[in-house]
């Protein structure tokens, strides 16, 4: 099987719930859901959101349920029409926000830019979680925006970056087509433990390298698994076509983060 594709990840997930995982939405862990093993599966829909409904039908098939953060239209990943497909399969929805990049840092602007469009994702789905979108060309760091406003205050029971006890939950994610990306990652990282983890040895770089640690009991029992379902799939020409371009972010992220 090829790395980022989605029998590989119908592969991951079962081996994780053979390993015993049960596999939850953000919300859940943020209600106080804690089972013995649990993943937090969640997926940023940065593009192509017919992606992420086939994640989320190979998902609800093995019975698992995940967390999908949409962005706005000005992204071009917004469609109701795969919210509402997502949702129907039993998964959460939640907003990817980038208000303060998208409003130039002006934070009273980027609240008035969140309401509308936290309003715009209730008429699909009643959200309860949100999520930063890491916006890696951008100068601005969307969880600024919490430290004049309360977005508690609007409903919302959790932001994965800000909610989650990093302590106790091990973090991996996809970025940089890869799971070690954090490497080349602007903001979706952990810094203050990920060079702890690293030296308990959580570092995978494949697909295959972290299917090998789930049978071999070596991930750790809490972990939040985040994805971009944009690079999973079984099309030939997508497939490379998300391998040249990644190629080509992680080049610049590096360029973005030396300077």
């Amino acid at each position: 099987m090829k790395d980022f594709s989605l029998d590989i990840y119908r592969e991951l997930l079962e081996r994780l719930q053979k390993a015993g995982y049960e596999l939850i939405p953000f919300a859940e862990y943020c209600k106080g859901k804690r089972p013995d093993k649990f993943v937090i599966l969640r997926h940023d829909v940065d593009a192509k959101p017919q992606n992420s409904l086939r994640t989320a039908q190979i998902e609800h098939s093995i019975g698992a349920r995940a967390t999908y953060y949409f962005r706005t239209s000005e992204s071009g990943a917004f469609s109701p029409d795969a919210i509402r497909a997502i949702a129907k399969l039993g998964h959460e929805i939640g907003y990817h926000y980038e208000d303060m990049s998208l409003c130039n840092g002006d934070v009273e602007k980027a609240y008035a830019h969140f309401e509308t469009w936290l309003d715009c994702f209730r008429r699909y789905y009643a959200v309860e979680t949100i999520c930063m979108h890491g916006a890696p060309t951008s100068k601005y760091d969307g969880k600024d925006l919490w430290k004049v406003h309360d977005y508690k205050s609007l409903g919302i029971i959790g932001e994965p970056y800000m909610d989650t006890d990093f302590s106790d939950v091990l973090y991996l994610t996809d970025t940089g087509r890869c799971w070690d990306g954090y490497k080349v990652s602007v903001r979706d990282k952990i810094p203050q433990y990920q060079e702890e983890w690293n030296t308990r040895g959580w570092t995978w770089h494949t697909t295959k390298e972290l299917l090998q640690a789930v049978s071999a009991g070596v991930l750790p029992p809490h972990v939040m698994i985040t994805t971009h379902p944009q690079r999973w799939t079984n099309n030939s020409a997508e497939w490379w076509q998300e391998l040249v371009l990644q190629k080509m972010k992680n080049i610049i992220k590096k360029l973005w983060i030396r300077n």
